[in-house]
């Protein structure tokens, strides 16, 4: 912020200067001059900057192309397949969907095919018939008695505060058009979210909107928010992907007095949500505690989302399962690739473990101890194409999240300001000039339409398999190229045949 500062100061300056010398030319040489040499007094007397003491007046172009390094390489250098964490080949695939324009490409993929980890998935030479109607998946195990019938592709958590206020309308009146689930994020349930969509609430660590005033868990609130029409089911934030083990961060600048009674905190500070909850500690207590929301709630379905860490911590969970009989309805699997708008970057880049993985050793431990039947797995982390979806169902996955996908069909432009509350779409920043910008009549179209269109898309490539069922979809269906051998994902992870884990309930 204060390089932004400085520059805007310092080119208000030259404008300035420059104006001097075109009006007065006479005098304005001279002014020219002495404004070079007052900036350069400063540079070499100030003591923050090693390069502006060294190098006076033109130091400040290095910090100038610093500040829109983002934009020249977005824009200028990096190709359509090479951009991070999303190629300008992806947002573009969103982008035409949510428009409802050319949803084609010429001139055959642009991909290395035979490069290593390329994927790529069977089709047959006698398709199957398109669906009629795109199924829906049932949720809700034996104790749930409201179950709820979800799309495949639905909105992933996202908080108001993180997101800004005509983005969270724009996703839940997106969601009321397409029929389809908007997660609230751990930040709770804002009005914003009260658009006619159906809600997954979510709650996290800090317990925002069933909170104590101390920061604990309370039956009281969160039996009233659960107890919405609009919330269908509630997941219990274990971890994410993007900063797993650490808890979410609001920025101050972003939590507004809004923002905060929302969450029951303090305005204007900074909000940490601990790494771990209060209300329970080990597998037996986390079951539990699923068990009173679910019993909360009214019987709706309960589940829990993690970032899978530690392999032991989560066969521990299903043992408990195993024992107890108490389960969640659904499971929701992220990956170490999610994003965030805020996360230290070792978190980011070094913590979890990453999507592919994770979704399988979850899926391989609930067939192992003969828990998948009654539990859902929704997956997400950067599912934004048809091919993601299919390879999630593939490898075992019954339904999928965007987060990433939504942003942009809402107009993110992957500014990859999120975190300053200086996003220029208005998608992640609460200012007034930038959110006016994002028009919620408008934009709440293309969140329905990027979701129906990526779903049609998915279609087609269900029929190019040949099925007719999604549960004929398995891991022979997607081939991954490893040390110049096509491997069908059948072979890199045999499937775990069910209950063969149940032997090792005693250990």
């Amino acid at each position: 912020m204060q390089k932004a500062i400085r520059f805007t100061f310092i080119a208000l300056l030259l404008f300035g200067i420059i104006t001097a010398v075109v009006i007065w030319p006479v005098y304005g040489f001279s002014v020219l001059a002495i404004g070079i040499l007052a900036i350069g007094i400063y540079d070499i007397a100030q003591k923050q900057h090693t390069i502006l003491r060294n190098f006076p007046v033109i130091g400040h172009m290095r910090y100038l192309l610093e500040l829109v390094a983002p934009e020249i390489h977005q824009y200028f250098i990096e190709s359509d397949t090479d951009g991070k964490p999303i190629d300008r080949n992806h947002r573009a695939y969103i982008y035409e969907r949510a428009k409802l324009v050319n949803a084609t490409h010429p001139f055959g993929t642009e991909l290395e095919v035979y490069e290593e980890n390329y994927e790529w998935m069977q089709h047959s030479i006698y398709p199957s018939s398109q669906f009629d109607k795109i199924p829906r998946v049932v949720i809700g195990g034996p104790e749930c008695k409201q179950p709820y019938r979800a799309s495949l592709l639905n909105i992933s958590a996202m908080s108001f505060g993180a997101l800004s206020s005509n983005a969270i309308k724009a996703l839940n009146l997106g969601a009321k058009a397409g029929n389809f689930y908007h997660n609230t994020g751990e930040g709770g349930i804002s009005k914003y979210h009260l658009q006619g969509g159906d809600l997954v609430y979510e709650v996290g660590t800090g317990y925002f909107g069933c909170r104590t005033e101390d920061g604990h868990f309370s039956e009281d609130k969160f039996k009233q928010q659960a107890g919405r029409p609009e919330v269908k089911m509630i997941e219990l934030k274990l971890s994410q992907g993007a900063k797993p083990g650490h808890g979410g961060i609001l920025p101050a600048k972003k939590n507004n007095r809004e923002i905060a009674e929302i969450r029951g905190v303090e305005p204007h500070t900074t909000v940490w949500s601990p790494p771990g909850h209060s209300a329970f500690d080990d597998a037996k207590g986390l079951l539990q505690f699923i068990t009173k929301m679910r019993d909360l709630s009214g019987g709706k379905p309960v589940g829990f989302k993690l970032c899978v860490g530690s392999k032991g911590e989560f066969e521990q969970i299903c043992k408990e399962m195993a024992r107890t009989g108490l389960k969640p309805d659904f499971i929701t699997v992220d990956g170490a690739e999610g994003g965030t708008g805020a996360a230290p970057i070792d978190f980011s880049n070094y913590v979890g473990m990453p999507w592919e993985q994770g979704l399988i050793f979850v899926v391989d431990c609930l067939n192992g101890y003969d828990l998948k039947k009654d539990i859902r797995v929704i997956t997400a982390t950067k599912i934004i194409t048809a091919f993601n979806i299919f390879k999630a169902i593939s490898l075992g996955a019954d339904l999928c999240n965007s987060a990433r996908g939504m942003m942009l069909a809402l107009g993110c432009i992957q500014a990859l300001r999120c975190d300053t509350n200086n996003c220029p779409t208005g998608v992640t920043s609460n200012k007034p000039k930038f959110k006016r910008g994002l028009v919620v009549e408008e934009k709440y179209k293309r969140v329905k339409n990027y979701q129906h269109e990526t779903l049609s898309d998915f279609a087609s490539l269900f029929a190019a398999s040949g099925c007719t069922e999604l549960d004929q979809l398995n891991r022979s269906f997607v081939y991954k190229q490893i040390n110049n051998k096509t491997v069908p994902f059948s072979e890199i992870y045999p499937e775990v045949a069910q209950g063969s884990y149940l032997q090792n309930l005693m250990t």
